[in-house]
């Protein structure tokens, strides 16, 4: 009995241990090859010069997280893990030899006209060569002023423009409390609308999302939290990785035409 009941404990210890293992494969798709899209999806649709020529350059580069709580993380377990956090990881596995920063200048609640207000302070005193600014989704899920959204996301664009800063947009997120909303369908036009206007990039987080759960076989569950709104964990780094990805191929666009 002795001898038994040792060799009975390691038998299940191995059995757990197996347990554990498998369960850790078996999340590995969702956090990995699920998250990866075609680049036609993925892309700026614009070049990033001023990024670009930072990183030949081999000097520091400093990119701006702007917007409300989907920009401040709020549903993440930690700010680590907030798509600011998450994106500055990957763009430094993209471009190992570059020092970058990305700084996250999220305030939970805010609408468009509150953010462009803090633009100077905010995102131009930190000096920065790329600002992704995060707009549109409050005014949607509170039926707001559009029209007055859309005036502050110019002004503050023009600003950033005049100052040489890159720029990129990011739209709404495609969640639950999102879908119930008429104001969607506006919104993404009247963003895509600033974006070719002032030939700025424009990461489509709203058909991003759509893509991962339609062609990925992902869930909404896999990308939003239960309020129905905020992006998880997994939700904040699929964001990151597509957005590191258009990232990735606009500096590339960007450096193929210097060299014809």
């Amino acid at each position: 009995m002795s001898r038994v009941l040792p060799y009975a404990v390691r038998v299940l210890s191995l059995i757990a241990a197996l347990t554990v293992s498998t369960q850790v494969l078996a999340a590995d798709p969702i956090t990995s090859a699920s998250c990866q899209l075609p680049r036609g999806e993925t892309a700026l649709s614009a070049p990033l010069p001023q990024l670009s020529q930072r990183i030949t350059a081999g000097t520091p580069i400093r990119i701006v997280a702007i917007g409300s709580s989907s920009t401040a993380g709020a549903g993440a377990t930690s700010p680590g893990k907030a798509y600011p956090a998450r994106l500055e990881h990957y763009l430094r596995e993209q471009f190992r030899s570059a020092d970058i920063a990305v700084l996250n200048r999220g305030i939970n609640g805010e609408t468009d006209d509150q953010t462009e207000k803090r633009i100077d302070a905010d995102a131009l005193g930190a000096k920065p060569d790329l600002v992704i600014w995060q707009i549109g989704a409050n005014t949607v899920l509170r039926d707001g002023d559009q029209g007055l959204s859309e005036r502050s996301v110019r002004q503050g664009v023009a600003r950033l423009r005049a100052a040489g800063v890159d720029v990129v947009l990011m739209d709404l997120q495609y969640a639950p409390k999102m879908l119930e909303k008429t104001g969607v369908a506006p919104m993404l036009a009247r963003i895509a609308g600033i974006a070719t206007d002032n030939h700025i990039g424009l990461f489509h987080r709203f058909d991003v999302m759509r893509a991962l759960v339609e062609t990925r076989g992902m869930t909404m569950a896999d990308l939003i939290g239960p309020d129905g709104v905020h992006q998880n964990d997994l939700g904040y780094d699929c964001v990151a990785r597509t957005l590191a990805a258009g990232i990735g191929d606009a500096v590339s666009i960007h450096n193929s035409a210097l060299q014809r």
